[in-house]
């Protein structure tokens, strides 16, 4: 299986819901057109759909990956240690600044959620927007350079 997008997420306002949508247009310099977080390091959230099972599987329960509260989940793709790696999202091209680590929103989600997502960076990762377009579910992954 080629690695790809499998979902995206928009959230319209802080702490507000994660919208799913079937695609989304990432800016340089800001993000995920649309979504409340805009700008600096963190442009854009990436998890990855296998280490999201993980956790499930450690937890012992199915919990609703939008909870992560991340912009876009891939599949077939090992996000941990990416650290400083170039992404392609679709056209898009994302530096990968480093790991998101859970905070206590996840345990607000399901109890023990945090502490199953600490291990091999199974909270995702965070990056800046190099190269902007239009990504979409389907779309292909991987890392580049």
């Amino acid at each position: 299986m080629t690695p790809h997008v499998k979902a995206i997420w928009i959230k319209r306002f802080k702490r507000g819901p994660m919208d799913a949508v079937e695609r989304a247009e990432l800016v340089p310099g800001r993000g995920v057109r649309g979504s409340a977080n805009q700008g600096g390091r963190r442009q854009v959230s990436i998890i990855s759909e296998e280490a999201w099972e993980a956790a499930e599987e450690e937890l012992g329960v199915a919990v609703d990956p939008a909870a992560r509260r991340a912009n876009v989940m891939v599949r077939g793709l090992d996000l941990e240690n990416a650290r400083g790696k170039l992404l392609r999202l679709g056209p898009c091209l994302i530096r990968v600044g480093g790991e998101v680590r859970p905070c206590e929103r996840m345990d607000e989600a399901h109890e023990g959620l945090r502490n199953a997502l600490r291990p091999h960076w199974r909270g995702g990762v965070f990056g800046e927007i190099v190269e902007s377009g239009t990504i979409a579910v389907g779309d292909p992954v991987a890392f580049v350079g």
